[in-house]
């Protein structure tokens, strides 16, 4: 593009050769170009935040948690804003997703087993701890575990994980089509 201070020299030039025309045209189009480059942007940025804040869909993949998502992998929707509006209304046997106590690069999908309060058997099926050793769940954290046990790397490694690492709820299965499901709380909690 010609600098500004030389247009005036380059304008008379442009007038006998015809080009005034071509040159607004040119103008109108980088503006335009700049434009949609920005609402491009604007989009990117609306699309993240509602992503990071309300919810969206999520692919979900390995086998902690078969048979309830699959292991070759399946698309879900998670939902962020009911925890971010009522974090301390989460229920037993919902399924979250939370940053990894082990791993804060990553998001995993497990299931709530134990809120504040509870006392938890540690590992019902004693492949890592005695299936008499219980734990009381302290205030602010959760205990969570993968539905299959054998596979999965929950609080019986890791223990109670705090309730600040909970991103969000799984409301449902999206694909694969057939096994389209909206998951809901199916725990049995027994009072003493």
């Amino acid at each position: 593009m010609i600098p500004p201070s030389w247009l005036h020299l380059a304008e008379p030039a442009i007038k006998r050769v015809g080009l005034t025309c071509l040159h607004v045209r040119i103008q109108q189009l980088v503006l335009r170009t700049f434009i949609d480059v920005v609402q491009l942007i604007n989009f990117g940025f609306a699309f993240h935040l509602f992503k990071e804040n309300v919810g969206g869909l999520c692919f979900m993949a390995g086998p902690s948690m078969l048979p309830t998502l699959d292991n070759s992998g399946e698309l879900v929707l998670e939902s962020i804003l009911p925890h971010r509006l009522f974090p301390n209304h989460l229920g037993r046997g919902e399924l979250i997703t939370l940053t990894s106590p082990v791993d804060p690069s990553r998001i995993i999908c497990k299931r709530v087993i134990g809120l504040p309060g509870d006392i938890v058997c540690v590992d019902p099926t004693g492949l890592k701890a005695h299936s008499t050793e219980h734990v009381v769940i302290p205030k602010g954290h959760i205990w969570i575990a993968g539905d299959n046990a054998a596979w999965s790397k929950d609080s019986r490694d890791y223990g109670p994980v705090s309730m600040a690492l909970v991103r969000g709820r799984i409301a449902a299965r999206i694909y694969p089509f057939n096994r389209f499901t909206v998951f809901s709380k199916n725990a049995t909690h027994i009072e003493h």
